[in-house]
């Protein structure tokens, strides 16, 4: 089959806009003659998500890739360690028999961080060996983020093993260094770490940049870096990718990195250098047969109005037509279901806090940030127990082990803002065990059971109602539409807002408070961590 195209191309690769004749052939640039008609549209390379974790959508990747070609995205790198924590290999199988099923180019990455600590509990491991065997299959094009940074600094014999069987099978490895810098950055980008996308400081990405680490500018659903990070596109054009990371459905139908692109367009970046980012260097840094718009390339491009409105006309991959005038053509596909969650369902008085003392420390959430801040704070005791507090909005944090029954683990927190009700989500970086948040015991468990019940989900809960968004693929997908998956999942997010929360995505920002590997403090199953030294540490704190 072969069609032809003729539109302003803007070329990447020789940083030339000018008007053409494109002829796909065989799904490939077969031809490209410059022209001398004036056009109206413009065609160029589509987008590469740089590094996204497709579990957070809730969606499956054949749905992530039905609402992504929408925006323009023709690709994702996507880490697969959210399943991976639940089911292990099995769960990164999973993933790519499910992409294989639709028109989208997805690279995985094999999890290098399968549990990403050994303070919390996962439903499976990924071991040293296993990640070798991942790395030998051509699907799987990169070492996925490798969280255990003190593992690489001190020379962690696992980690070591695994960082070496990338370098075996000529793989890049992705970083995840949240405010590492001096002789520590140096040391962990020196074992062969070419990324890292969690960069929240302009001073820390540029450090890490004048080192020579490719730098992903991340924004997403919680955590948002793009206007700290973007002036650093200007002089490092060659180094810096986009990314979002984890993108809740909600977000991912009203865009993905066609907003990086435009909103560094609108600010007066160089066209050039922003659409590199978004697909050019992607591309060249791991190694991809995605197409540049190149003669002999596959035929993977979008089609646009223009330099201003950047709206997307239409989406090609392999020279099929995905996508046009924001209506999807790739077809919803039947998704298995698996699972793994085995935990009873829960008292209030599993929730209970026995006070030991009149201070607490609290975990300090920060709206647009995974990072979290200590605090310390007087605690609410009635007769002998600690208790959420909603009029100075602190509130009791829990995390329940979902894969056997087990003690449950209790803190407090501070800035999601509810008035009342508690909000709870088994989407909760990295173990996928559920985290909850409430103004009281009671609703507290009501939230917890209502996932125990569906086998994994987000809910909310108060005196008089109760929601819940089911999610019985590994506890934190389903195969519904991703339309579906949206409306509920807002009328969740609406509802949180209206109890008080005054973050701008309650639920997301609520799944990365057990995510020990980013500092300052967090909670595991197993109880209160400092992210900082990486050790347990007390909810009360001792008088001297």
């Amino acid at each position: 089959m072969a069609f032809t195209i003729k539109s302003n191309l803007i070329d990447i690769v020789t940083r030339e806009t000018y008007p053409a004749e494109i002829i796909i052939k065989d799904n490939r640039i077969s031809s490209i003659q410059r022209i001398s008609e004036k056009q109206d549209t413009y065609v160029l390379p589509g987008f590469i998500d740089a590094h996204v974790h497709i579990e957070s959508s809730m969606l499956v990747p054949s749905e992530f890739a039905k609402i992504a070609v929408k925006h323009g995205t023709v690709g994702t790198i996507s880490d697969p360690h959210e399943i991976a924590n639940v089911l292990g290999v099995s769960g990164v199988d999973y993933m790519i028999e499910n992409a294989q099923k639709v028109p989208f180019h997805f690279y995985f990455g094999a999890p290098s961080c399968v549990p990403a600590t050994h303070f919390e509990t996962a439903g499976a491991v990924i071991d040293s060996g296993d990640i070798d065997g991942l790395l030998s299959k051509k699907e799987i094009v990169y070492l996925a983020e490798m969280m255990n940074f003190p593992g690489v600094i001190y020379k962690d014999e696992e980690v070591l093993k695994k960082l070496e069987s990338a370098k075996k099978h000529h793989k890049p490895i992705d970083g995840h260094a949240p405010g590492l810098m001096g002789e520590e950055m140096r040391s962990y980008f020196s074992a062969g770490i070419s990324t890292d996308h969690e960069c929240f400081g302009y001073q820390e990405a540029l450090e890490k940049l004048e080192f020579g680490v490719k730098v992903m500018i991340r924004e997403g659903s919680a955590a948002k870096n793009f206007d700290t990070l973007i002036p650093l596109l200007k002089d490092f054009p060659d180094q810096m990718m986009f990314c979002c990371d984890d993108k809740h459905p909600d977000n991912l139908l009203e865009s993905h990195i066609n907003d990086h692109v435009k909103r560094a367009l609108d600010l007066g970046y160089d066209l050039y250098d922003v659409l590199c980012a978004s697909s050019y260097n992607v591309v060249k840094h791991y190694n991809l047969p995605v197409g540049l718009l190149q003669i002999g390339d596959n035929a993977d491009f979008i089609e646009i109005d223009n330099l201003t409105d950047f709206t997307i006309l239409k989406t090609y991959i392999n020279g099929a037509l995905v996508s046009e005038n924001g209506e999807s053509f790739i077809e919803s596909v039947e998704a298995a279901t698996v699972n793994n969650f085995s935990c009873s369902l829960k008292s209030p008085s599993d929730f209970k806090v026995k006070s030991e003392g009149e201070k607490i420390r609290v975990i300090e959430a920060l709206d647009g940030q995974l990072i979290t801040k200590e605090i310390h704070a007087e605690v609410l005791n009635i007769d002998g127990f600690a208790e959420s507090d909603p009029e100075h909005d602190i509130l009791k944090i829990a995390v329940v082990n979902r894969y056997q029954d087990a003690p449950v683990a209790t803190a407090f927190i501070k800035n999601i803002g509810l008035k009342q009700g508690a909000i709870a989500s088994c989407v909760a970086h990295d173990c996928h065990n559920i985290v909850v948040v409430g103004t009281n015991d009671d609703d507290i468990c009501k939230a917890v059971n209502l996932i125990i019940k569906a086998k994994g989900g987000i809910s909310l809960a108060t005196e008089t109602e109760e929601m819940v968004l089911e999610l019985p693929i590994a506890g934190i997908m389903t195969n519904l539409p991703a339309e579906k998956v949206a409306e509920a999942y807002i009328r969740l997010d609406r509802r949180a807002k209206e109890l008080g929360s005054r973050l701008r995505a309650p639920y997301m920002s609520l799944s990365f408070m057990a995510l020990l590997v980013i500092p300052e403090l967090k909670l595991s199953d197993k109880g209160l961590f400092n992210g900082k030294s990486f050790e347990f540490t007390d909810v009360f704190i001792k008088s001297v």
